[in-house]
C-alpha cells in the first residue's frame, strides 16, 4: 500500500473513531457493523479501553473473538477480564471502574481527578473504598457539586450502596433492579471488594435478548444465531433438533399404526386426528409458555409447582370439555352425512378424547420444562419437542382407543 493510500485509510479510521465516540455503544456498534474485523479492531485501538469494551460487547460472540485477536494486547487484557465469569452473570457484562477514591480524599481532589477521567471515560458516580478495596459508599455528582471543596468524601458519600456480586445471574439482577432504576451498579466480590461496574441499560438489553431468543430456542434455533450467521453454522445448530423431532414424530406415528384396523373400519376418525392433535397441542403450548415465563422470572417458590400443576389440570379439563362439545357436534353431523355407524358414540368419543388430551397436555406443559431443568437440560430448547410428542401420542392414542372400545363391536 502506498503512502497516499495509507493516509486515506488512517483518515477514515480517525473519522470512524470520532463517530463512535459521539454515540451510545449500541449505535456505535451499528456504525461499525458492516466494517471489516480489521477496521473494527483499528477503531477499538483508537478508543479508551472502557469505551471500546462497551462497543465490543455489542458484537455477536463469533465476531468478538476475531476482533479481540486483531486488536492486540493491552486492550485484549481489559476485555478478557469479564470473560472469566460464566455466561449469563453480571460479571460477564462488567466494565472497569476508574473514579475510585479513599474516604479521606477531599472534594477538591475528587473533582480534579474526575476532570481528567472524563476525557477518556464517562463518570456517573465516584466510588469510595477502604485500604482493602472494599466498597464503603458512592458519591453522586450533584452532592459533589454542592459540597465544600475541603469536605471529605466520607462526609458526602452515600453509605452502603446497593451492589451486585459478579456471580449474580442476569435473571436475579433483573428482579433486583425492577424498582431501582440506577444508570450504573457497582459490582463486588463476596467480601465487598469493588471489582467494576455494570451499566443498567446493559442488564435490560441482555435480558431482552434472552427473552427474545426463547421463541427460537423452543424450535431448535440457538440464541447465538443471528441474521448474518453463515448457513453452515446455522445448519449445525438447527439440524440435530430436527433429527430429534423426526424421531419423536415416528413415536406418534407408531401409536397411530396400532389402530390401523380401527381407522379402516371407521374412516371418519382419520379426519378428526389433526383436530385432536392441534387443539391439545395448543393447550400444551399455552401451559408451557406460562411455565417458562414463571421460570424466567423466578416465580416458582417451594410448593408452587403443585399449584401450577393443579391450575393447568383444571384449565385443561374445562378447555378440553368446552372445545370437545363443539368438536363432538361437528363429528355427529360429519359422521351422519358420511354414513358412518353410531354417530352419537363417535361424538362422545371426540368429547372424551378432547377433554382427556387437553388435561394431559396442560400437565405436560408444566412437568416437561420442570423435569428438564431438574435434569440439567435447557427447558427452553427442548421442551417444545417433548411436549409435541406427548400431546400427539396422548390425543391420537386416546381418541383411537376410545373409538375401538365404544364404537366397534
Amino acid at each position: 500500500m502506498n503512502r497516499q493510500s495509507t493516509g486515506v485509510a488512517d483518515a477514515r479510521i480517525e473519522r470512524l473513531v470520532d463517530a463512535v465516540r459521539r454515540r451510545a455503544p449500541l449505535d456505535a456498534a451499528e456504525v461499525l457493523r458492516n466494517e471489516s474485523d480489521d477496521t473494527v479492531a483499528e477503531v477499538m485501538r483508537g478508543l479508551h479501553p472502557a469505551m471500546a469494551l462497551r462497543v465490543f460487547l455489542r458484537f455477536p460472540e463469533e465476531r468478538q473473538n476475531m476482533i479481540k485477536q486483531l486488536a492486540g494486547q493491552g486492550i485484549d487484557d481489559t476485555w478478557t477480564a469479564s470473560r472469566e465469569y460464566p455466561e449469563g452473570t453480571v460479571g460477564r457484562l462488567m466494565e472497569p471502574v476508574y473514579a475510585v477514591f479513599p474516604p479521606d480524599a477531599t472534594v477538591a481532589d475528587a473533582v480534579a481527578r474526575i476532570r481528567e477521567l472524563v476525557e477518556v471515560s464517562a463518570v456517573t458516580y465516584a466510588y469510595v473504598i477502604d485500604h482493602d478495596g472494599r466498597l464503603l459508599g458512592l458519591v453522586i455528582m450533584r452532592d459533589l457539586l454542592l459540597a465544600e471543596t475541603g469536605d471529605k468524601l466520607s462526609d458526602v458519600m452515600l453509605e452502603g450502596p446497593f451492589h451486585f456480586t459478579a456471580g449474580t445471574t442476569l435473571s436475579d439482577a433483573m428482579r433486583a433492579v425492577v424498582y431501582r432504576h440506577y444508570p450504573i451498579y457497582p459490582v463486588c466480590d463476596e467480601e465487598k471488594k469493588l471489582l467494576g461496574v455494570v451499566q443498567g441499560y446493559m442488564l435490560f438489553e441482555r435480558q431482552k435478548f434472552e427473552i427474545s431468543a426463547q421463541a427460537g430456542q423452543m424450535v431448535g434455533v440457538d440464541k447465538e444465531e443471528h441474521l448474518v450467521t453463515s448457513w453452515r453454522r446455522s445448519l449445525r445448530m438447527r439440524h440435530p433438533w430436527l433429527q430429534l423431532n423426526l424421531f419423536t414424530a415416528f413415536i406418534a406415528a407408531g401409536v397411530v399404526s396400532l389402530f390401523e384396523d380401527t381407522i379402516a373400519q371407521v374412516v371418519v376418525l382419520a379426519a378428526f386426528l389433526p383436530v385432536l392433535a392441534g387443539q391439545s397441542g395448543n393447550t400444551g403450548c399455552q401451559s408451557l409458555a406460562v411455565t417458562l415465563r414463571a421460570m424466567t422470572l423466578g416465580e416458582f417458590k417451594p410448593g408452587l409447582q403443585w399449584l401450577a400443576l393443579y391450575k393447568e389440570t383444571l384449565l385443561g379439563a374445562w378447555n378440553g370439555f368446552l372445545v370437545g362439545v363443539v368438536a363432538g357436534v361437528a363429528m355427529y353431523f360429519y359422521a351422519t352425512s358420511s354414513g358412518a355407524p353410531d354417530p352419537v358414540y363417535l361424538s362422545v368419543v371426540v368429547l372424551l378424547a378432547m377433554t382427556g388430551a387437553c388435561i394431559a397436555s396442560g400437565i405436560a406443559g408444566v412437568i416437561v420444562p420442570l423435569a428438564l431443568r431438574r435434569l440439567g437440560a435447557d427447558p427452553v430448547t427442548a421442551s417444545s419437542i417433548f411436549l409435541t410428542t406427548a400431546t400427539d401420542v396422548v390425543s391420537m392414542g386416546l381418541f383411537l382407543w376410545l373409538a375401538k372400545l365404544l364404537v366397534l363391536p
